[in-house]
């Protein structure tokens, strides 16, 4: 054999992984396989593999004679609508996917090139865990990963893809990373199985029930998109990377072409219900205002109750952050105050504008929510907006009470423009609890007490449920009507172009975690 063919044959070894029928296994089960996903993730031939020869050298417990090119991770960089990204793929037909000091070592070094490049970071997860025949080298190798997340945390915007199992240490690379993506019925995530569970805590649960895609959207809030399949999912990884900026030294890129139906900006008023106790659906809202089907919102089935998500105007990526009204009338809670933050956290990382819309009664009250700790839950989100330093826009739509409008980015914690509604009413709280405080003497001294209730509470209603009062004491910067919201927030946007501002000299701040 000379030189050329066993080069051609050594390639073609390490592209079958762990061999014909553990890859019909793989496809049997609805999943992809590593090199499969990576063709559907990247640009047309724009692929090219580092480290395709490496393996394992462990010789214990029979792996001397489990060598296996590429042990178990594909590793490289390409494109993603033309713009480069490095990426790992963990191959499941070989060893299980599973991390030996090798496989770590591959993944390292793309994660390494990625931050001196100022690239993305995308990972392919499908792993059984650590390879438990290397004993400790495999978890240092996991330790090795996770140092370079952190490092690599708001420089390079990190993606991680579950396509099948992550289990105990695998589970936390993805979640020191920016977004998780899972897929229905085949991916799932879980620090101890269900057979651990079982034996600790003497629960029966499934994997899927455990850390499935669906439990950890609606329950954790560790998934942040859910797809029904492979194809799917690697599908949307590649729109939402076009929102956001290579790399914290950038800005993300405008599309040259948009498109917005200005009959939208009729409907904008009609959404708002004339009774303040009706709720409405903020995302209808949004839709009205910025660039025709470019909204993508993020943890859609979490913490309802605040909508977030990367949205255009006039081509230019934005962060929406919005009280919604339909789920627990918009209050802010645990969940809410953290999915905010984080949100919040990685647009100011990446040079991403945050738009606000809000429309919040107050926090949630109860023993369950103070007991587990909605002060310092709360406060995460006031501290993300008061340390963002890229443009903030607030449009107050209707209701601004007490501490959560002070949290939600109002002027005082550093918004740069604060426009509201004629419907908005910015006040301590509610006109009926104003009311009974106020004038509790009062009410209880006369002769019909709830006709003087509703007195006092249209005369406290007069004055504050109103935003004149705030723009009268330029809390609020202009009260506009709804019809000309999106106007105002291109220029108002546009003038926050060049906006230079920087945070006192420190090593970092404490955030209440």
């Amino acid at each position: 054999m000379d030189k050329n063919q066993e080069l051609t044959k050594r390639r073609e070894e390490a592209k079958l992984g762990g061999g014909k029928l553990r890859i019909e296994k793989q496809h049997q089960q609805g999943k992809l396989t590593a090199s499969e996903r990576i063709t559907l993730l990247l640009d047309e031939d724009s692929f090219q593999e580092i480290g395709a020869f490496v393996e394992h050298r462990a010789a214990t417990f029979g792996l001397e004679n489990q060598r296996i090119p590429g042990d178990g991770v594909i590793t490289g960089f390409g494109t993603i609508h033309g713009r480069l990204v490095y990426v790992f793929s963990q191959d499941f037909t070989v060893l299980g996917g599973s991390l030996s000091e090798t496989h770590a070592a591959k993944i390292c070094r793309i994660m390494d090139l990625a931050m001196k490049n100022g690239a993305p970071f995308i990972g392919l997860n499908d792993s059984g865990g650590a390879r438990i025949q290397e004993g400790v080298v495999s978890l240092a190798g996991y330790a090795d990963i996770f140092f370079r997340n952190t490092r690599a945390s708001g420089v390079i915007p990190q993606i991680s893809v579950i396509m099948g199992p992550s289990a105990g240490g695998a589970v936390y690379s993805p979640a020191l990373t920016d977004f998780i993506f899972m897929v229905e019925e085949t991916s799932y995530m879980f620090v101890t199985g269900p057979n651990v569970v079982k034996t600790v805590t003497h629960e029966e649960v499934t994997s899927e029930d455990l850390g499935g895609a669906k439990t950890h959207a609606e329950k954790s809030g560790v998934n942040h998109f859910t797809a029904a399949n492979d194809v799917e999912c690697l599908k949307n990884v590649r729109d939402l990377i076009t929102y956001f900026p290579q790399n914290a030294y950038e800005l993300a890129p405008t599309t040259s072409v948009f498109k917005f139906s200005k009959s939208k900006l009729t409907k904008i008023e009609k959404i708002l219900p004339e009774n303040v106790s009706v709720p409405y659906d903020v995302r209808k809202l949004i839709d009205c205002i910025v660039d025709d089907t470019s909204f993508r919102e993020v943890q859609k089935d979490f913490a309802k109750n605040i909508v977030v998500g990367f949205s255009r105007l006039e081509g230019r990526t934005i962060g929406v952050v919005a009280n919604q009204p339909s789920a627990m009338a918009g209050v802010l809670d645990i969940d809410a105050s953290r999915k905010g933050a984080r949100f919040v956290r990685f647009c100011d990382s990446f040079n991403i504008p945050l738009l606000v819309f809000e429309d919040v009664p107050g926090f949630l009250p109860g023993t369950d929510q103070e007991w587990r700790g909605i002060i310092t839950h709360g406060a995460k989100l006031l501290y993300a907006f008061s340390e963002a330093t890229v443009p903030r826009i607030t449009v107050i739509t209707r209701k601004a009470y007490g501490g959560a409008y002070c949290v939600m980015n109002s002027k005082s914690i550093g918004a740069d423009l604060v426009f509201a509604w004629p419907s908005a009413e910015i006040a301590v709280m509610g006109a009926k609890g104003a009311a009974e405080i106020i004038f509790k003497r009062e009410i209880a001294e006369a002769a019909d007490s709830q006709a003087k209730l509703l007195e006092k509470e249209a005369e406290y209603g007069d004055l504050f449920a109103n935003p004149y009062r705030a723009a009268e004491r330029g809390i609020v910067d202009e009260v506009i009507f709804p019809a000309e919201t999106r106007n105002k927030l291109l220029i108002g946007f546009k003038m926050l172009e060049n906006k230079a501002e920087t945070l006192p000299k420190k090593k970092h701040g404490n955030i209440p975690l």
